[in-house]
């Protein structure tokens, strides 16, 4: 009784972590779907927004590769298992996120440059550096919990590359409105995603009352 008491909380934990993943995962093959695929097919309301990716393609691929790069190698690093088994392997990915970050951020900020979504990306760049530069420091100061912390927060902003896109078939995100709406969406759903994160990573200090 008490072996299975104890092994509880642990087993609880990894459930929610794997929902938590698949509905990640979930998230990311809708947008692939609705938004990449219906891009390259040149759906009609995409029209538009096709011209500009393929003229913008110089900084676009690096700014993807980076994105995706950072995207999968998040699931990698957050996993206990193979961090506690595969060390080198952990800080080579967590080098390479840290690089995708930075470049991404960069190109990011350079294809909205002199466009109205400007404001949006560069909000999410900085909240990316940001939160992936304290990620830095905490590891090499050898403060694990804190580092783990920030990574949370890193991804949750590199995860915004996918969940803001889940409007991309509301017709009015693509109207003559729609560049001041997906600033404006960029910058809701970053604000939104760090203070999810951040509920969650203080979820059991909100939730238990002191004796």
């Amino acid at each position: 009784m008490a072996t299975s008491t104890l092994l509880a909380p642990s087993t609880t934990r990894s459930r929610s972590k794997t929902l938590l993943w698949i509905s990640l995962g979930l998230i990311v093959l809708f947008v692939f779907i609705t938004s990449e695929v219906l891009l390259v097919t040149d759906y009609p309301m995409y029209h538009a927004y096709r011209l500009q990716v393929i003229a913008d393609r110089g900084l676009l691929i690096p700014h993807t590769l980076a994105g995706i790069f950072a995207l999968l190698i998040g699931p990698i690093n957050f996993s206990s298992r193979i961090r506690q088994r595969h060390l080198q392997l952990h800080r080579v990915l967590g080098r390479i996120y840290v690089a995708s970050v930075f470049i991404g951020a960069f190109t990011g900020i350079a294809l909205a440059a002199g466009r109205p979504g400007l404001p949006g990306t560069s909000m999410q760049a900085a909240a990316w550096i940001v939160c992936t530069t304290a990620a830095i420091v905490t590891a090499r100061n050898r403060q694990i919990s804190q580092h783990r912390q920030w990574m949370v927060r890193s991804y949750a902003v590199t995860f915004t590359f996918v969940s803001s896109r889940v409007l991309n078939l509301w017709p009015r995100y693509w109207s003559h409105l729609g560049d001041t709406f997906a600033a404006v969406g960029v910058i809701a759903f970053t604000l939104a995603s760090l203070l999810i994160v951040d509920l969650g990573l203080n979820w059991r200090e909100l939730t238990t009352r002191r004796a």
